[in-house]
């Protein structure tokens, strides 16, 4: 068994294609995949990750049941000698469909390298489970409120439960692929949360579709009209003194959506939202690919802004 541990993990890793690689554009997302809000991890899959990693879960009170999610904790957390420090936090939405709190958490060996070499200050990581239909509130699912559950629901407990600034300026926001999509439709509809952003390899082609077809995004799935990053984008630029945002919009040069991407930059400069940019070159649609290449880029990205913050 022991032998066939590193092949299953490594098995279990690449098979997360929504947060790490994917080589070309899917129409449709399939849903019929099992999905659950909790998905603790076998004893194996933590030893291969670093031991800063832990999974908890919280009880939904708008569904009544445990949602997981996993947490990333800098080693300075659980020092006494900063048992009185609070730190910043940054979420990491995951891609693919249905959600899971476990896609993306491959990306804290990164991280974990990252805070040990002190490059960057020490921060919170959380990766959370997106729902069924990947941080898209929908109702016509049960239990299918993912943006909700994400929102009014994780965020308040983990400033409750981990010592978090819980303010703005030090609480940051990414994510890849389908995270992509939902980080950038929760940074235009709440600004007020979040003080650094940066969706990547975002899905900004079947956003578009949603916005253009009164919210199909395929002939089985429909989201509420103006239930897209472009709409949101147009609706935060007409809001008078809306709190300011300038997010990274990070992608692989061969990405399937890296021209979409480029698009979306030229609309937000159409709207006057500013916005960086970090294209990385010979890179695929796969969010742990980018990391390795210029994951530094985007942690300091974040440190920036926190460091800025008051």
């Amino acid at each position: 068994m022991k032998l066939l541990r590193p092949y299953l993990f490594a098995l279990f890793v690449t098979s997360q294609i929504g947060s790490f690689a994917q080589t070309k554009n899917p129409k449709s997302f399939k849903t019929e995949a099992v999905f659950c809000w909790n998905n603790p991890p076998q004893k194996w899959t933590l030893k291969s990750l670093p031991s800063n990693l832990r999974h908890a879960t919280f009880k939904s009170p708008s569904m009544g049941i445990k949602v997981g999610y996993y947490v990333y904790l800098p080693k300075e957390y659980d020092s006494p000698k900063f048992k009185n420090r609070k730190f910043p936090v940054v979420y990491h939405l995951h891609g693919g469909r249905p959600g899971s709190e476990k896609k993306s958490i491959a990306l804290s060996s990164f991280i974990h390298r990252t805070m040990e070499s002190k490059k960057v200050q020490p921060m919170i990581y959380v990766f959370p489970n997106g729902g069924p239909m990947s941080w898209y509130n929908y109702p016509q699912k049960e239990n299918g409120m993912g943006e909700k559950v994400f929102v009014q629901e994780l965020i308040p407990h983990v400033d409750s439960t981990y010592r978090t600034y819980a303010r703005r300026g030090k609480r940051g926001l990414e994510g890849f692929s389908q995270g992509g999509r939902g980080a950038t439709r929760i940074m235009f509809k709440y600004p007020e949360l979040f003080g650094s952003v940066a969706p990547g390899g975002s899905g900004y082609e079947p956003e578009e579709r949603i916005r253009n077809n009164q919210g199909e995004e395929s002939p089985t799935v429909r989201f509420a009209k103006g239930y897209d990053a472009w709409t949101l984008a147009r609706e935060y630029s007409l809001r008078k003194s809306p709190p300011p945002l300038k997010p990274l919009i990070w992608v692989g040069t061969k990405g399937f959506n890296y021209e979409y991407n480029l698009k979306y930059l030229k609309y937000l400069d159409s709207l006057g939202i500013p916005s960086e940019r970090l294209i990385v070159p010979d890179a695929p649609h796969s969010a742990k690919i980018i990391y390795e290449k210029k994951g530094l880029d985007l942690m300091n990205f974040h440190n920036r802004n926190f460091n800025q913050a008051k």
